[in-house]
């Protein structure tokens, strides 16, 4: 039985498919005691008119969303969160913090997507990994996740290793980098997501590695679990594999929301 799955996209977000829902409807089917819908909060980041195509919601939808979220919740047979992943870029922490006051969020989810603009986990991007150096990518990348983590914004962070999602791997012991991250996380007092969409993509791994996984235990930082789902098809796929990772690196309880407070499910 699949406790949560705290990470459902919809087609609001413009790369995924299937309304509110199609996706409760997944979850009823198999069986989900609790879902939260996580879809992509509008580019604060970037200037008035600028846009990027298709990667998420508009502020004119960002009301829409949560209120058809909130309809779900209202009919479904199953708990509904309401929840939204945000992209941290530096420099825009205050603004981030205003417009997510003016919603009933149970929780925010910050994630890394971006390195000084380049989006690392576009396919259209992929080639730009050839002209970096990998280790400098790998720095600058777990760096910007401490400090998203640091920020304060964020209950949750997503895919906490999405760098390795085309397969690009570092052969050098990572364990130095993935400590001073866990270190951030606990100071910051977030909640680690366990993301199954790495068995999707040339990664072929959950997000985090067991060895990441392991380090987050041993530092006491709590977990919950997500999918990341762009197709109805796709909700709690893989979370089985995910819970079988979590009980294996030592925990007991996963971590569910409500009005941005932690609530601990036994597993």
């Amino acid at each position: 039985m699949i406790p949560v799955d705290y990470h459902l996209h919809t087609n609001l977000c413009g790369h995924a498919s299937g309304g509110i829902e199609d996706y409760l409807d997944q979850a009823v089917r198999k069986g989900i005691k609790e879902v939260g819908f996580s879809d992509h909060f509008p580019l604060y980041f970037l200037a008035s008119g600028e846009t990027i195509p298709d990667y998420a919601m508009s502020e004119n939808q960002l009301p829409l969303y949560v209120e058809l979220v909130k309809q779900g919740a209202g009919v479904s047979p199953i708990k509904v969160k309401l929840g939204i992943e945000v992209d941290y870029v530096p420099g825009f922490e205050k603004k981030l913090a205003f417009e997510l006051a003016a919603y009933p969020f149970d929780y925010v989810t910050g994630s890394v997507h971006f390195i000084d603009g380049w989006g690392f986990d576009n396919p259209a991007e992929i080639g730009e990994y050839g002209k970096r150096e990998l280790g400098a990518v790998y720095e600058q990348y777990f760096k910007l996740v401490q400090r998203a983590a640091l920020s304060g914004l964020f209950d949750v962070m997503a895919h906490p290793d999405l760098i390795k999602k085309f397969g690009f791997r570092l052969e050098r012991d990572l364990s130095p980098l993935y400590e001073e991250t866990a270190r951030a996380f606990k100071k910051a007092g977030v909640c680690v997501e366990v993301n199954s969409a790495g068995l999707r993509y040339p990664a072929r791994e959950i997000y985090p590695a067991p060895s990441l996984l392991a380090i987050f235990y041993r530092h006491g930082i709590p977990v919950t679990l997500g999918s990341d789902a762009h197709a109805p098809d796709q909700v709690g796929a893989g979370l089985d594999e995910a819970l079988k990772l979590v009980r294996a690196a030592g925990y007991r309880e996963i971590t569910s929301f409500n009005r941005r407070k932690r609530n601990l499910i036994k597993i």
